[in-house]
């Protein structure tokens, strides 16, 4: 097991590099698309955008059902939220309609949370991690810092959204597509890969945006996958083929929709922003089955093994579980994300099965250090 000092020092640097990098998005899903937040706050400086809570309702029908509080529940549940407030602030608020249980919620971002915890160690206040990203859930992981999940709640979950360990447990996923323009491209047209994307045909129309936690968890899936060497072959030849820089996803997307660029990486619920207000938005979602391209990641759930109510801490993440919370993200959002409890479908999305996911153990996605490194010796991030 890694040491404490060791991971602290590790996601520290993560934070460190991300200030250095602009203070925008990294860790995880982390500096997502608002590209501002790097520091911890009570209220909500989120790592996510904010328009992504536009036009949401909260999951009412969860909350119209009351349950028994936890035994243990004295007092607070204290949850350490990388996901925005404006994204999971009514979810989190139909847990104590429910229940009864307050929660006292610290919004950051991810890989600052998981860093914070990795310092405060057995102090930490924090009974709960909601996490915007394997990554910084499988580093808490290597810490031990989590408990063991109840086996009906990690069951309950899709396989390659969990914890071998049952250390934490996912409770949605967001895939890595190429939004391509309609306007310009047929679907077959589109790349099967991403490592295809340095080919000249493609030279200059494309987009990345380095800064991005979750672009920034896939290079780390690739450098698992794919190896080093092959990894920063990949980054030089896209920067050799002119790849177009952005600060975001949303960015990108809106980009491919003006034509600026052809094809952009970014995750696959973007899109659904804009053509819930324009459906005729020229932009499509390739999917990459089998690909490293296609990778699903999650936000994810632990209850630290230090928590004074762990019981209760485990009921909150059973909620998080619920048919009610999960058709929330899956159907009710404009931004849909993949359910991770098995048998819950989403809404206009392809099912996980039919998604091919390539085959990575998501807690193997810890090493952001080593991906910043490689991003920064490249040259994709200045």
């Amino acid at each position: 097991m890694r040491t404490t000092r060791r991971s602290a020092a590790l996601l520290a640097a993560v934070a460190l590099l991300s200030v250095a990098c602009g203070g925008a998005d990294t860790g995880a899903e982390t500096g997502a698309d608002t590209g501002a937040d790097t520091g911890t706050t009570e209220t909500g400086a989120d790592a996510e955008d904010p328009a992504a809570a536009e036009g949401e309702e909260p999951a009412d029908d969860a909350a119209d059902e009351e349950a028994a509080p936890a035994d243990d529940a004295e007092g607070p549940l204290t949850v350490y939220s990388g996901r925005s407030e404006e994204l999971v602030g009514e979810v989190l608020d139909g847990f104590t309609e429910q229940t009864g249980i307050e929660l006292d919620v610290r919004y950051g971002d991810t890989a600052e949370l998981a860093a914070t915890i990795i310092n405060e160690g057995e102090a930490s206040p924090a009974d709960v991690y909601f996490g915007q990203d394997a990554g910084a859930l499988g580093a808490l992981e290597a810490e031990g810092l989590f408990a063991t999940l109840p086996d009906d709640l990690v069951s309950s979950v899709e396989p390659a959204f969990a914890s071998d360990s049952g250390a934490w447990v996912g409770v949605t996923g967001r895939v890595r597509v190429l939004a391509y323009n309609t306007d310009t491209l047929t679907e077959d047209e589109v790349p099967d890969s991403v490592f295809d994307l340095t080919d000249p045909e493609w030279e200059g129309r494309v987009s990345w945006a380095p800064t991005n936690g979750s672009f920034q968890a896939f290079v780390t899936a690739m450098r698992v996958t794919e190896g080093e060497d092959a990894t920063r072959e990949w980054l030089e030849g896209m920067i050799a083929n002119d790849v177009q820089v952005f600060e975001n996803n949303a960015s990108q997307v809106e980009a491919v929709g003006r034509g600026e660029v052809d094809v952009a990486l970014v995750n696959h619920y973007y899109l659904f922003r804009f053509t819930a207000e324009d459906p005729d938005f020229p932009v499509a979602n390739k999917f990459l089955p089998g690909d490293i391209g296609g990778l699903v990641n999650v936000a994810g759930v632990g209850v630290l093994a230090s928590s004074d109510q762990p019981t209760a801490a485990e009921q909150f993440v059973e909620y998080l579980l619920s048919d009610e919370v999960q058709n929330f993200f899956g159907s009710e959002t404009n931004e849909r994300e993949f359910p991770a409890v098995q048998g819950v479908e989403a809404t206009d999305l392809p099912t996980i099965e039919e998604l091919g996911a390539p085959e990575i153990d998501l807690s193997d996605l810890e090493d952001l250090q080593g991906t910043l490194a490689l991003l920064q010796e490249t040259g994709a991030l200045q």
